[in-house]
C-alpha cells in the first residue's frame, strides 16, 4: 500500500469526498487526486494538513508501512480526549484516571493524554503542598492563588487546543507516569 492509497482509504472511511478534503486542507482537488494516485511525493506540510483533516496522527501517514489500516482510527480524537483534559479542573486525580481506565483500549491516543493530565495534576498538588508551608506568609498565599489560576488557564487552553486537533503543553509537569 502506498501513502496515497492509505489517504484515499482513510478519506473514504471517513465518508469524505476529494473536494471536501481539499476544502479542509486548502490543497487543490487536483493535488489530492495526484497524491492518492501516487503521482507526487508530498511535502510534510501537505501530509500534516491531510492527517489533521482525516483526524489521524501525522506519524500514521508517514510511517504507513508500519501500521495496519485497521489500527489507524480516523476518530481517535474522540470526545473522551478533551474530557480527560477538562477533568483536570477538578483538582482530583480520580476523574482522569477513571476516564483513562475506562477508555484505554477503546480510544486511540488516550494513554498519552491521560498520563499528561495526571502528571500535571500530581505536579500541581506537589507545588500546592510546597507552597502551603509558606501559606502563613503573604507570599505563600499569593503563590497558592497564582498556581491555581495558572493551572486552570492551562487546562482550559489545552482542552480547547485538543478539541481543535492542535498540540498541547503542560509546562510545569513532572513526568511521573508514562503513557
Amino acid at each position: 500500500m502506498t501513502i496515497g492509497q492509505l489517504i484515499k482509504e482513510l478519506r473514504l472511511k471517513k465518508g469524505m469526498t476529494q473536494e471536501e478534503l481539499a476544502s479542509e486542507t486548502e490543497i487543490s482537488v487536483r493535488t489530492i487526486q495526484r497524491i492518492e494516485k501516487g503521482e507526487v511525493d508530498s511535502r510534510s506540510h501537505t501530509i500534516q494538513s491531510i492527517a489533521s483533516a482525516l483526524e489521524v496522527e501525522y506519524d500514521e501517514l508517514v510511517n504507513f508501512d508500519k501500521y495496519d489500516l485497521a489500527d489507524v482510527n480516523p476518530t481517535h480524537n474522540s470526545v473522551w480526549i478533551p474530557i480527560v483534559h477538562i477533568s483536570g479542573l477538578f483538582f482530583l486525580l480520580f476523574p482522569p484516571i477513571l476516564i483513562w481506565l475506562g477508555t484505554k483500549n477503546k480510544v486511540k491516543g488516550i494513554n498519552k493524554h491521560a498520563a499528561d493530565v495526571v502528571n500535571f495534576q500530581i505536579s500541581m498538588l506537589v507545588y500546592l503542598i510546597g507552597s502551603s508551608f509558606l501559606a502563613t506568609t503573604f507570599i505563600g498565599l499569593g503563590v497558592t492563588k497564582i498556581l491555581g489560576v495558572v493551572s486552570t488557564i492551562l487546562i482550559i487552553i489545552n482542552t480547547l487546543r485538543v478539541m481543535n486537533n492542535q498540540s498541547y503543553l503542560y509546562p510545569l509537569s513532572i513526568k511521573i507516569l508514562k503513557s
